[in-house]
């Protein structure tokens, strides 16, 4: 997957200097073995830091090991100093975790009293004004540490992707879409680079492409994935030139950033100028690491981005569309299984979902587009869709949003798609998640979140959760349990 931060994590133990140094080199080597048995991939750094001279090796021997990721791991108490003073200094995403107490047979010289440390350690990041990572239990033993490692991986990935991040837009956010439109400000706030582009200059740099000899290869390769499903041939050429050209200028422009998604108007003049729509070419980009968010989507650019790197896979960005009707829940209640008819709704896009999570994609017109701009005729300038059922599996809904008054704040959710027939056009499932209707009340209208959702196609909501933590997003809303009321619900039924 291109345009995803590569993590390379670091594992430095701390140790203060009333407590045997052994106990800490002994631990961490421990955990680096776990570490290599689980398939964990951590660099251990030899210094261990006991003062602000082991500060300042530590962060050589990290630069030179080209660590962005850091553990900070507290074999013993640790000096909360130092080992603050680090975190600090380092550039990248931190998290902190402690040793628990290896035997009973061992607690006189082989306590190591980090259970203690890690709350002056927790005291002192506040001093310093930082938000490492703290995992919801940070104490365990060598395999413990090993998986607490795993899973911040994918945390220190959004993480690093978000402050390396621009977002390129073309065309002005429509006013049929005011719910795509929120203040910028919050974006540099988290380190997100922003591009604003007219539609104008996207004609330009497409049609300075016309006579490229890369086009046809592009071409080639869109046919050949498209396979059956390649209805319109003589399409090919005209959507590769698109692609092509909008690569090569996010390739030219990222300036000081390292990574880019887009957020591009693409209707209604779009189709009258470039001859098709932009799905599909959206969607390959997006199974590239390169979201493509619609209708100039800036926070919605910004929310998939985030999917991808918590995920490693192609993210979507749909409509919370549409419920599903009464009769097709009653006729599918095998496969729906414990969901109530209130759990359920539709995802839907014109057809900007990536051909890996289709059943059977297939190039077509994009019909509510045609309603409007070819009625009754043969669909031309509305061609370049790509449709079918989303395929039945987890996935995560998330988006992370400003306020009118330039707050920002994110939802996320944990659901699955059904392998339901969801017997409409466009990139289309039918998606269930546990409350979903509590939920959609409470936070997506209450709180003014937008129709589009950035869809994770695996179980995402432990990264993208605690990596908006450590980005300084404060109200990171999630479907409650039966049970557990929203601030706002009415409690009498």
């Amino acid at each position: 997957m291109q345009n995803v931060p590569v993590i390379t994590l670091g594992l430095v133990a701390v140790s203060r200097d009333c407590f045997p140094i052994e106990l800490s080199r002994t631990r961490r080597s421990k955990v680096a073995a776990a570490c290599k048995a689980s398939n964990v991939p951590v660099i251990e750094i030899e210094t261990i830091v006991e003062n602000e001279r082991d500060v300042l090796k530590a962060l050589d021997e990290l630069k030179q090991k080209n660590v962005n990721a850091l553990a900070l791991y507290l074999g013993n108490f640790g000096p909360e100093g130092p080992t603050t003073l680090l975190a600090e200094k380092f550039d990248g995403p931190v998290m902190l975790v402690a040793a628990a107490e290896d035997t009973g047979k061992d607690l006189v010289n082989g306590r190591g009293d980090a259970y203690c440390g890690l709350l002056s350690a927790s005291y002192n990041m506040g001093l310093r004004r930082l938000n490492p990572y703290i995992p919801e239990y940070p104490i365990g033993d060598p395999k413990d540490i090993a998986l607490m490692l795993a899973e911040f991986l994918p945390i220190a990935r959004v993480v690093n992707g978000v402050r390396n991040l621009k977002i390129i837009s073309f065309g002005p956010r429509p006013f049929d879409f005011l719910t795509c439109h929120a203040p910028i400000q919050p974006l540099f706030d988290l380190g997100v680079e922003i591009m604003e582009n007219s539609e104008l200059d996207l004609l330009d740099i497409v049609q300075a492409e016309k006579d490229n000899t890369e086009i046809k290869n592009i071409a080639a390769e869109m046919a050949k994935e498209l396979g059956k499903g390649n209805t319109y041939p003589g399409l090919m050429e005209k959507l590769a030139q698109y692609e092509y050209a909008l690569e090569k200028f996010m390739n030219a422009n990222l300036g000081t950033s390292q990574y880019a998604a887009f957020a591009n108007k693409c209707w209604p003049a779009f189709e009258k100028y470039f001859g098709h729509v932009p799905c599909y070419l959206n969607s390959r980009l997006a199974a590239r690491g390169i979201p493509v968010a619609c209708e100039a989507d800036i926070y919605g650019a910004l929310s998939e981005y985030m999917a991808v790197c918590a995920t490693e896979v192609p993210p979507a960005i749909l409509d919370i569309n549409n419920s599903v009707p009464k009769d097709m829940y009653e006729e599918n209640k095998a496969v729906i299984g414990k969901y109530a008819l209130s759990d359920l709704w539709m995802g839907f896009h014109c057809g900007n979902t990536s051909a890996g999570c289709l059943i059977q994609p297939v190039m077509q017109y994009q019909l509510i587009m045609h309603r409007l701009m070819e009625p009754g005729l043969e669909p031309t300038i509305t061609r370049g869709t790509l449709e079918g059922q989303i395929k039945a599996g987890p996935i995560s809904i998330f988006r992370i949003q400003a306020s009118s008054d330039a707050r920002i704040g994110a939802y996320v959710a944990d659901g699955e798609v059904l392998n339901v027939n969801p017997k409409s056009f466009g990139s289309i499932g039918v998606f269930a998640i546990e409350e979903m209707g509590r939920f959609y009340r409470h936070v997506l209208l209450e709180k003014h979140f937008p129709h589009h959702t950035a869809i994770a196609f695996r179980h995402a909501g432990k990264p993208l959760f605690a990596a908006c933590k450590m980005l300084g997003v404060s109200d990171v809303f999630f479907n409650r349990p039966q049970g557990a009321y929203y601030p706002s619900e009415n409690p009498f039924r």
